[in-house]
């Protein structure tokens, strides 16, 4: 494992009990950094950051809920100091179904976990990193959202709106030490399974020239760099994590 200096910074990972966020939220603190898992099931939250030591805390929060992530935030700075870091990995799949037949309410609910809620989380950590000068986002995107995945609609337009909202808002900090990119990871096993089809899950895996699905150590080995000083030049990037399914 390489070596990424990330001591003496606050990270806040949404979606940090489980999966990506906290194969993350490891890496974020083996780095030398504090992290607050940010997530919607405050018992596993506080488990996973009391699995992780000293160094990590847990907020129970929603991320489609604005004014709580203001107030969350705000917590975060007077209890553990100025958030200079963000992940966020909230989001979820939604059921598979061809467009036609997709439930309306669902479709709406997937829409404003995964892409709404980027918007809200990134708003509110802005404010101080722009008054201090310094800041590293990684929005959790997907390679649904460059591809689309049939009978996955919510979540391919979602995804694909936080590869544009990523860009955009990196093109409006570019002139400042704030860089925003997003990686589009392909599948790996994680509980968001549990919210697709078999047959959904072997379309995603036969797509994938390594033949094989994505190991959360891999996200983090990549999400620690893009975190890091080192990434000084690069914001508003998409950054590959599909096993050679999609390298654009």
């Amino acid at each position: 494992m390489n070596r990424i200096d990330l001591s003496g910074q606050v990270a806040i990972v949404t979606g940090g009990a489980q999966g990506i966020g906290f194969a993350v939220s490891k890496r974020i603190v083996d780095s030398g950094a504090r992290v607050v898992l940010l997530d919607m099931d405050e018992k596993l939250a506080g488990e996973a950051a009391a699995s992780l030591g000293g160094a990590a805390t847990a907020k129970c929060g929603d991320i489609t809920d604005l004014p709580a992530l203001e107030r969350i935030h705000a917590e975060v700075e007077a209890e553990t100091g100025p958030v200079s870091l963000l992940v966020n990995s909230a989001g979820i799949a939604g059921s598979n179904a061809t467009l036609q037949d997709y439930d309306p309410v669902e479709w709406r609910k997937i829409v404003d976990i995964n892409l709404i809620g980027t918007f809200h989380i990134n708003r509110v950590v802005l404010p101080g990193m722009i008054a201090r000068g310094y800041g590293r986002i990684v929005n959790i995107a997907s390679i649904a959202g460059k591809e689309g995945n049939p009978n996955a609609s919510a979540y391919s337009a979602s995804k694909a709106g936080v590869i544009g909202l990523t860009k955009s808002l990196g093109k409006e900090l570019a002139g400042q030490d704030i860089a925003v990119n997003c990686i589009t990871p392909a599948a790996a096993r994680t509980r968001i399974f549990d919210q697709m089809s078999q047959q959904h899950i072997d379309y995603m895996l036969s797509k994938i020239p390594r033949a094989r699905f994505l190991e959360l150590d891999e996200v983090a080995s990549m999400v620690a760099w893009l975190l890091s000083r080192e990434n000084s030049y690069t914001t508003g990037a998409v950054f590959d994590l599909s096993g050679g399914r999609a390298t654009y």
